[in-house]
């Protein structure tokens, strides 16, 4: 699939396209064995910050730091806790809830990430400058689906669309995604409690 979106914003990265067919009889379901993803943690940070999988799928949280850490997930999609785990170590979590699930650590506060798990295997990222590729697609009708952290709900509501794809054009329509100011990232503890400032000075 030919590269064919855009945003307005100076950094169009992040923004997710993909297609369901039109005809497709039976939905991506959650029990298709998958390989493994990775999002691994390192620098105390999540790599990558957004990772798009099938729904189904299973990733892998290995941890890359010299420290413990503990990734959790709780406020939206897939509800999880790894618990606390030292480096050189791993955790898995299949993803088998359609949707956004963001990812935090209990010990470091500025840790932030997105598993986003999908009902489609034909997706692609846009970069900074808005293009974006998606492999494997046949001709046919499809549903065109967009998902954008900094967007609303109603605002990727009607970006939806039936799109044809042609032998002869693999150009998708240029997107157009309205965002929004993003809210202060701050955000409780697995507990539902603020980060402990002393706690925060360990060596974890």
């Amino acid at each position: 699939m030919t590269p064919g979106a855009r945003t307005m914003e100076k950094d169009a990265s992040r923004v997710v396209v993909w297609l369901v067919p039109v005809d497709a009889v039976h939905p991506v379901r959650a029990t298709t064995e998958r390989p493994h993803y990775r999002l691994v943690q390192r620098n105390k940070r999540f790599e990558p910050g957004l990772l798009v999988v099938p729904v189904g799928s299973v990733v892998d949280f290995p941890n890359a730091d010299p420290l413990f850490h503990n990734v959790f997930s709780l406020y939206r999609g897939k509800r999880f806790d790894l618990g606390l785990y030292q480096a050189g170590s791993h955790r898995s979590v299949r993803f088998d809830r359609i949707g956004p699930s963001y990812l935090f650590c209990n010990i470091h506060p500025e840790m932030t990430g997105v598993v986003l798990a999908l009902d489609s295997e034909l997706f692609g990222v846009t970069d900074k400058n808005g293009r974006y590729s998606i492999a494997g697609v046949a001709p046919g009708k499809y549903f065109l689906h967009v998902w954008y952290e900094n967007a609303t709900p109603e605002s990727l509501q009607t970006l939806q669309r039936q799109v044809t794809i042609e032998d002869g054009n693999r150009t998708l329509p240029p997107i157009s995604v309205k965002a929004v100011k993003p809210a202060p990232a701050q955000h409780k503890n697995k507990y539902g409690q603020d980060y402990d400032p002393e706690a925060l000075k360990t060596d974890y």
